[in-house]
């Protein structure tokens, strides 16, 4: 059974940032190109990036280009998420996920999103 856990999510200003991350378990992560993905109430899921399987490809949607850096150990099982200059845009649940494909064009895709991700952690910008 795949079990994804986040953490990182937090209240912030304008401009700030926040590192994001999380731990997955029940399957061979160094094998699975992971990502994320977000939620805010009323919207639709929005992948945000993705990453693939030894981190050598990242992939970034267009309201995140720049400002955010995904990242993977593969030691650890771990994924990560930084998350710099912060805006109320940005507010929504974020949700770390196993993904189908990862590139310039999957990233668009929901269904590039797989059937695994945690119970998210919720990111709060104020304006």
């Amino acid at each position: 059974q795949v079990q994804v856990a986040e953490s990182g999510g937090d209240f912030v200003q304008t401009g700030g940032s926040l590192s994001l991350s999380c731990t997955v378990s029940g399957l061979i992560f160094a094998d699975t190109i992971m990502g994320w993905f977000r939620q805010a109430p009323g919207k639709e899921r929005e992948p945000v990036s993705c990453i693939d399987w030894y981190g050598q490809r990242t992939d970034y949607s267009a309201s995140v280009k720049g400002r955010f850096t995904i990242s993977r150990d593969n030691a650890k099982n771990t994924l990560a998420l930084q998350m710099n200059s912060l805006k109320p845009e940005d507010t929504a649940m974020y949700y770390c996920a196993v993904f189908r494909s990862c590139g310039p064009e999957a990233i668009k895709r929901l269904t590039s999103i797989g059937s695994d991700w945690g119970q998210g952690t919720q990111v709060t910008v104020s304006s």
